[in-house]
């Protein structure tokens, strides 16, 4: 059973930036996808950014230019680097990791960016 866990949230002032982690108990050399997704309360999950076994990267509209993805593959690692940050980016940032096998979740960590 494969187990990811996040880090790095916390409370920000609007403006400020912040580097999310998401390490996995597995390698994750293999795996086919990465995200990260955020669910603010009241509100539907949504997608924030991912990339892909290849390196492609893509990006949710609203953060586009703020925030990017990167994984390190030796450290079994995903990052989700947050810049220029704003209140509206208030939320829980959940990890998704995919492989052949399967699709796992970390439990999430909170970001509140103050105004």
């Amino acid at each position: 059973q494969v187990q990811l866990v996040e880090s790095g949230g916390g409370l920000v002032q609007a403006g400020g930036s912040l580097r999310l982690s998401c390490a996995a108990s597995g390698s994750i050399s293999s795996a086919n996808l990465l995200g990260w997704y955020r669910q603010a309360p009241g509100k539907q999950r949504e997608l924030v950014a991912f990339i892909t076994s290849g390196g492609r990267t893509n990006y949710a509209d609203f953060v586009k230019g703020r925030f990017a993805i990167s994984r390190d593959n030796a450290k079994n690692t995903v990052y989700l680097q947050m810049n220029t940050l704003k209140p509206e980016d208030t939320a829980v940032y959940l990890c998704l990791i995919s492989w052949a096998y399967g699709n796992y979740w970390g439990q999430g960590t909170q970001v509140t960016v103050s105004s």
